[in-house]
């Protein structure tokens, strides 16, 4: 009898540890959401105003609310900026736990200079989004292919170009070998990371967690309670087979993603690829520490795809 109970309380430890995984990592209910992922503070705050601007930028601005359906049944919001008709459209998706008002304001302000439409969506499980669970770019994917399709059929031959920020880079990146439709002309990824295991021991291992003794866990915490197998694709997978070219974004000082991951990303694509990595730039941060090299690296790419002019590239 002391070996069952033994082997009950083994069982309810490791239960409670896939437990733990699954609610920090993974579970996301409306009830949850207006507690934001707290990235290293000492480098947001020592930038005062100047993080707070591009967020005022876009929330003073109107917008349309859309509403699509994801491939699994989800109903997803977004918000469609309209500045003119038949103008290029960027697509642009917020990262992991936040909201497209904090991640995509520098965004948002690029593409509106460049006289561009803007759609924000709200990631699944994000927002007014529906779902609960976050996948770290492995179903999001699908939701990016369902926002491109969307913005398509209701556009026609508008240009797009697709872009993201820390899980929304990983999105895209993640969605660049799906069946994009023809008129999605190019992909920006700001400080998106390798692999969604990668980005999760990563940041097990601040918190003192031994990558090695997590690994399996958080395998099968997202199997057993996410529903979904969190090996099933990365970003250094799916730009292997990019139907795009890829602009991706760095910082040098990014404390929550390494930028070892944007090195490991770039070598792998075999697509058209460019590569900045921002000196001195935090998590996020690149556009506010170097705005006009970011700013001309960003709008360089973009002309580039949407005139396909690839000489950028050679």
């Amino acid at each position: 009898m002391i070996y069952l109970y033994v082997f009950l309380g083994f069982f309810a430890i490791i239960f409670c540890f896939l437990l733990y995984i699954f609610n920090t990592a993974f579970y996301n209910p409306p009830r949850k959401r207006h507690k934001k992922f707290n990235m290293d503070r000492e480098q947001y705050y020592s930038l005062g105003d100047k993080v707070k601007e591009p967020v005022r930028f876009v929330k003073e601005a109107e917008y349309e609310k859309i509403t699509i359906v994801s491939n699994d049944g989800y109903v997803l919001t977004g918000k469609y900026f309209h500045y003119k008709d038949g103008a290029p459209l960027d697509i642009i998706f917020h990262g992991y736990r936040s909201d497209s008002y904090n991640d995509c304001g520098g965004g948002y302000k690029l593409a509106k200079d460049l006289g561009h439409n803007v759609l924000l969506p709200d990631q699944r499980s994000h927002g007014e989004s529906e779902g609960n669970i976050i996948t770290f770019g492995v179903n999001e994917r699908h939701d990016c292919l369902s926002w491109c399709n969307y913005a398509s059929n209701r556009f026609k031959d508008v240009k797009i170009v697709i872009s993201g920020v820390s899980m929304g880079a990983a999105t895209v990146l993640m969605a660049s070998d799906l069946d994009l439709p023809k008129n999605v002309k190019g992909i920006i990824a700001d400080c998106g990371f390798s692999r969604p295991i990668d980005i999760i021991l990563e940041v097990g291992r601040t918190m003192g967690i031994s990558p090695k003794i997590a690994s399996p866990f958080v395998t099968l915490a997202a199997k057993l309670l996410g529903g979904f197998d969190i090996h099933k694709t990365s970003s250094v997978q799916a730009v292997k087979n990019a139907k795009v070219p890829i602009l991706i974004v760095h910082g040098d000082d990014d404390r929550l993603v390494p930028v070892n991951m944007a090195y490991k990303i770039y070598e792998a694509c075999n697509n058209k690829k460019q590569l900045l990595i921002v000196k001195g730039a935090g998590h996020g941060l690149s556009y506010i520490i170097e705005e006009e090299l970011y700013k001309k690296t960003i709008n360089d790419f973009k002309t580039a795809v949407i005139n396909e002019d690839y000489s950028i590239f050679e």
